[in-house]
């Protein structure tokens, strides 16, 4: 029909299948993309950011306003005056998968090497509850709508994109928790295997506080 055979027909879907899914891959892999471009798109142009103000500028504003600099404390905290310059604005300490079916803690240290940790592979059984727990510190600055990303990846496809709120925070010297809802790891012969997780940890203003790669087995049993 329209003088082209179904072989050849077959044989050109096939490989346009086969393009879509090359293409998808690469992109995924381009670390410096943290978003898709649609939503890219959908930011205003002509909006412009309020200019931003140093944590010492807020901290000195209206000092002699009792209720703000009490608001102010309540929101910012005790935190450190004078840090080190080169002392990252957002520290991501740990990721974890809390699971009370888990026979040992499901736990990344993001402060050592993100290399080794990408070689290395944590198992969830198939069908269990559990919660995404983040560790991390904020210094010197403000941060505003912090989330969690993460791409998941099964071979050559890339599978979900999840995005989790985390919230906007002041400098303290102590660690901030960030705990999900409860989630349900997916279950069946289909979903078994192993995954590549492709996480960031950024903020509104898209900044690259943190991404790692990490894999994730989903076994019919913890160990089988």
């Amino acid at each position: 029909m329209l003088g082209l055979d179904v072989c050849e027909f077959g044989s050109q879907l096939l490989e346009l299948m086969w393009l879509t899914v090359c293409y998808k891959d690469i992109m995924i892999d381009k670390d410096s993309e943290l978003y898709p471009a649609e939503e890219d798109a959908l930011v205003d142009s002509n909006y412009k950011a309020p200019a931003q103000k140093t944590l010492k500028e807020i901290q000195e504003m209206d000092n002699d306003d009792e209720s703000l600099n009490k608001y102010k404390q309540a929101l910012l905290g005790c935190g450190p005056q004078d840090i080190d310059p080169s002392t990252p604005t957002v520290q991501v300490i740990r990721l974890t998968l809390v699971c009370d079916a888990a026979p040992e803690p499901i736990s990344m240290d993001l402060t050592g090497d993100l290399v080794a940790l990408k070689k290395k592979t944590f198992v969830l059984k198939e069908g269990v509850e559990y919660r995404l727990k983040i560790n991390f510190k904020v210094n010197k600055e403000i941060v505003s709508g912090l989330k969690y990303v993460h791409y998941t990846c099964k071979g050559r496809l890339q599978g979900d994109k999840d995005t989790y709120m985390v919230g906007s925070y002041g400098p303290r010297a102590d660690e901030y928790e960030f705990v999900s809802p409860i989630e349900e790891a997916p279950k069946g012969m289909m979903v078994r295997g192993m995954y590549t997780m492709k996480s960031y940890f950024t903020d509104d203003d898209k900044s690259d506080h943190l991404h790692w790669e990490w894999k994730l087995n989903i076994k019919k049993d913890w160990k089988d």
